[in-house]
C-alpha cells in the first residue's frame, strides 16, 4: 500500500506586470499573486500537488500542524484525508485546498485524468469553453476597448464587475456595456457581495431591495447570471431575490462545506452553484454539490479565481460536470495575465481562437511545475519525512513518549 513519505510547503509570490485592483477589495492594489504550494510524495515517488491562495505568509506555522496529521496516510483514502484536515482545522486553519494533492496522486495511481475519476459515467472531455472573468471595476469607455480585445482573442463571453457606491452607477455601467456588446457576446455580472472586504475603502453593501432592483435591470440586458448579489449566508434573502427576478442568481464560491450548500439548496437560494475546490470546500464537497445540482436541475459553474493550479483543479470538476456552458477564466490585463497567473506551470493555460482551453488528459490533475519559476518566486519553508518527524518528536516530547506515539500510530 502506498503511503505519504514526504511533505513540502512553499511560500510563492509572483510579481504582476502592473498593479491589479480587485473589485472585491476596493482601493487595494494587488502587486503579487501569492499562494502556498503543497508537494507530497509517496514511498514509490508518486507526487501530488496543490496550492492555496495566500495574502502574505500567514501559513508559516501550517507545516508543523499539518505534517503529523498527513504523513504516513494512504493517499487514496480520501475520507481519512478529509477527516485529518477537519481535525487540523480545530487547531488552526481551514485548508480544503490540501485535498486536491491527494486526488492528484489517486488519479495518477488509477492511470486516469482526474475528471474521469470524478465522473460516474466516464467520457472524454477534450476542451472547455471559457468566459473572460474580468476582475476590476472600469468605466464604460475602458470596457469598450477591453471587449474589442476579448473578441479578438476568441472569447465568446465575459463577466463584468459592478461595485459602485450607488445603484445608479452600477446600472449605468451595466447598460452602457450591454449597448456596446449588443448581443455579440454573452455577459455575466458579479456584484461581489458574498463576502465584503473593507480593508482600504468601505465596500458598498447591498440589501435585498438594491439586489432586486439591479437584478431587474439585468433582465433586458440578457445577463446569463448575476453573481453574489447578497451575503453568502443570506439564505432567505437570496431565495426571495430569486423569486423576484428572471435573472439567474449564482454564488457559493466561499461557502464552506456541504452543510452550507445543502442549506442554500433547501432554501432555494441559487440557480447556479459555484464552489471552488481550492478556495472553499475541497474536491469531495464540490463533487457532492455537482451531483446535487445534476439531480435537482440546477446550474454548476465552479469558481476558479486563484492561480494556475487552482484553475486546473476546478477545470477537472467542470469537465466531470460535462463541460456544457462556460468555465470561468480569470483574465484582466495588463495586471492579471496567464503568464503571471499560471507562473508555476510549465505552460500557462492560454485561450485558443475558438474560445476554449484544453483539458489535461494525462493521469492526475496535469500539473507540470515550472521548476525555474518555483526557484525564482518560491521559498520552501517546511519539509517533513518520517525520520524528521521522529527527531522532532524525540526533541520535543522525549524518547519514551516518542516511542509510545510511534506504537500508537502503527496499531
Amino acid at each position: 500500500m502506498e503511503k505519504i513519505e514526504s511533505i513540502e510547503l512553499y511560500h510563492v509570490s509572483v510579481p504582476l506586470p502592473e498593479p491589479f485592483f480587485p473589485s472585491w477589495i476596493p482601493g487595494y492594489p494587488q502587486t503579487h499573486n501569492r499562494c502556498t504550494l503543497l508537494r507530497i510524495r509517496t514511498r514509490s515517488g508518486v507526487e501530488g500537488l496543490s496550492a492555496g491562495v495566500a495574502f502574505e505568509q500567514e501559513r508559516e506555522g501550517f507545516g508543523s500542524l499539518l505534517g503529523p496529521y498527513l504523513l504516513g496516510l494512504d493517499p487514496t483514502d480520501i475520507e481519512s484525508v478529509r477527516q485529518r484536515l477537519r481535525e487540523a482545522s480545530y487547531l488552526g486553519w481551514r485548508n480544503p485546498w490540501v485535498e486536491a494533492a491527494f486526488w492528484d496522486i489517486k488519479a495518477k495511481l488509477a492511470g486516469k485524468p482526474l475528471y474521469q475519476l470524478l465522473q460516474k459515467e466516464p467520457k472524454p472531455v477534450r476542451r472547455l469553453k471559457v468566459y473572460a472573468s474580468l476582475g476590476e471595476v472600469r468605466s464604460v469607455e475602458q470596457r469598450k476597448a477591453d471587449l474589442e480585445h476579448l473578441q479578438a482573442r476568441g472569447f465568446g463571453a465575459f463577466k463584468l464587475r459592478v461595485h459602485a457606491p450607488t445603484l445608479q452607477e452600477d446600472v449605468g455601467l451595466l447598460e452602457g456595456v450591454a449597448r456596446i456588446v449588443d448581443g455579440r457576446m454573452d455577459m455575466m455580472v458579479d456584484a461581489n457581495q458574498g463576502w465584503p472586504v473593507s480593508l482600504i475603502k468601505r465596500t458598498p453593501l447591498w440589501d435585498l431591495d438594491r439586489a432586486v432592483r439591479f437584478a431587474k435591470a439585468c433582465e433586458p440586458c440578457s445577463v446569463r447570471w448575476l453573481e453574489e448579489p447578497l451575503d453568502m449566508h443570506a439564505y432567505d434573502d437570496l431565495a426571495e431575490l430569486r423569486r423576484s427576478t428572471r435573472t439567474a442568481i449564482a454564488g457559493g464560491e466561499m461557502n464552506t462545506g456541504w452543510h452550507e450548500y445543502r442549506t442554500l439548496m433547501e432554501k432555494g437560494s441559487l440557480d447556479i452553484y459555484q464552489p471552488d475546490a481550492t478556495l472553499s470546500c475541497g474536491i469531495s464537497d464540490s463533487l457532492r454539490v455537482l451531483e446535487a445540482c445534476r439531480e435537482k436541475g440546477l446550474g454548476f459553474a465552479p469558481h476558479t479565481w486563484t492561480q494556475g493550479i487552482g484553475l486546473l483543479v476546478n477545470m477537472h470538476l467542470y469537465a466531470a460536470w460535462g463541460g456544457e456552458g462556460y468555465m470561468e477564466y480569470p483574465y484582466e490585463p495588463p495586471g492579471w495575465i496567464p503568464a503571471r497567473r499560471d507562473a508555476l506551470l510549465k505552460t500557462p493555460l492560454e485561450v485558443s481562437p475558438d474560445g476554449t482551453v484544453p483539458v489535461p488528459q494525462e493521469p492526475g490533475v496535469g500539473i507540470r511545475l515550472n521548476a525555474r519559476a518555483l526557484r525564482r518566486y518560491g521559498h520552501r519553508f517546511y519539509r517533513m519525512t518520517p525520520f524528521k518527524l521522529a527527531v522532532h518528536t524525540v526533541r520535543h516530547k522525549g524518547l519514551r513518549t516518542a516511542l509510545e506515539l510511534k506504537r500508537s500510530r502503527e496499531t
